[in-house]
């Protein structure tokens, strides 16, 4: 596929080189008398069927398209409580720009097919025409007004956070180019903490206010885990660049800004061993695997390890290019039930029980 897409490109790549020495050709002619740059009756009726052909190219493309890949996995598969309402907004815009582009894809190739240049033949036009500027005005206003209130709707209730439902507070810290995160401990109220606090002799890699009461008993973690139906409120914070707290399945997305604390908030509904369970990921897993142990088969005949198994999980990711090690910048994500978020909670180390004396 990679090889086709490499040629299609390097063959638009000639047509508009090859186009761009015509134009330059044309531009040189000096002689109004020169007519071997004029489109003839012939090349408009070639350039007319050319059209019609494209068109059938963009409509068969599309149709394979949602044959082989419209299942649209990532409309389909959220794990939080808001997750359906942002895919539903992502499927309300992905069939009007669908209805919209047949039509108007439609209308430019037929009309350039329909009106092509011959001898003898003037085309017909408005110079201007106040009830067509109106329609094709007013109707794009509408439609667009109305997912720009849906979305901003949708936005508000999702970051409108209520403090009262007593969510999981937890600090996810960027960092190039690795996540941790930082839990509130009993009293769910993070300690305060900032990047010139930062004492690695010492184990406090977070700049976390030792003297801080509330920063006593935060928990610093390498993996996210999360009760599943319970409310997470996180409190975001970079060390140095840029970074994006990305969670697709769970429909998560906040800048990690320096210098100051973004936030972001939603429940999670569906634990990572049920999600390891639906059909859509078993058969996900499998294709993955098969990949991996038929790719194996050289690395084991060259004297290598094997690639290991694939088993999913959510995973937070960096959705900002923070720098060369970018695309490995990722941390695992465990929804579970309350009571083994709870029993994993005991096993770890309280910030006061973590420094280095």
């Amino acid at each position: 596929m990679t090889a086709l897409l490499t040629i299609i490109v390097l063959v638009f790549i000639l047509i508009a080189i090859w186009q761009m020495v015509k134009i330059f050709d044309l531009a040189q002619a000096r002689n109004e008398n020169i007519t071997s740059g004029v489109a003839t009756d012939q090349d408009n009726k070639i350039n007319g069927y050319l059209m019609m052909g494209f068109l059938a190219f963009i409509y068969i493309i599309t149709i394979v398209c949602f044959v082989k890949w419209g299942d649209l996995p990532l409309l389909s598969n959220s794990a939080s409580e808001h997750g359906p309402t942002i895919d539903n907004l992502m499927i309300i815009s992905l069939v009007i720009i669908f209805l919209v582009q047949t039509i108007t894809q439609f209308l430019l190739h037929y009309f350039a097919f329909k009106y092509k240049g011959e001898k003898g033949k003037k085309a017909l036009f408005f110079a201007d025409n106040n009830k067509l500027e109106a329609i094709w005005t007013i109707i794009p206003v509408i439609v667009l007004a109305g997912l720009i209130i849906y979305g901003l709707s949708t936005w508000v209730n999702i970051m409108g956070v209520d403090e009262s439902d007593d969510p999981l507070v937890v600090e996810l810290y960027a960092q190039q180019f690795n996540w941790k995160a930082r839990y509130a401990g009993a009293d769910n109220t993070l300690g305060k903490a900032n990047v010139r606090l930062i004492d690695i002799d010492r184990a406090n890699i977070l700049g976390l206010d030792e003297a801080d009461p509330n920063a006593q008993d935060d928990v610093i973690t390498t993996e996210l885990h999360l009760p599943v139906g319970k409310p997470v409120l996180f409190k975001m914070r970079s060390q140095d660049v840029l970074h994006s707290a990305y969670m697709p399945h769970f429909r998560a997305q906040m800048n990690c800004v320096p210098g100051m604390i973004t936030q972001f908030g939603f429940t999670p509904t569906v634990t990572t061993e049920e999600m390891r369970q639906t059909p859509q990921m078993i058969e996900k897993v499998q294709n993955i695997n098969n990949i991996r142990v038929e790719n194996s088969k050289e690395l084991v005949a060259n004297g290598e390890d094997a690639l290991e198994r694939y088993e999913f999980d959510y995973l937070l990711l960096c959705n900002k290019i923070c720098g060369k090690s970018h695309y490995n910048m990722q941390m695992k994500i465990i929804v579970e039930t309350q009571e083994e978020f709870d029993a994993w909670m005991k096993e770890q180390k309280e910030f006061k029980n973590s420094l280095v004396n």
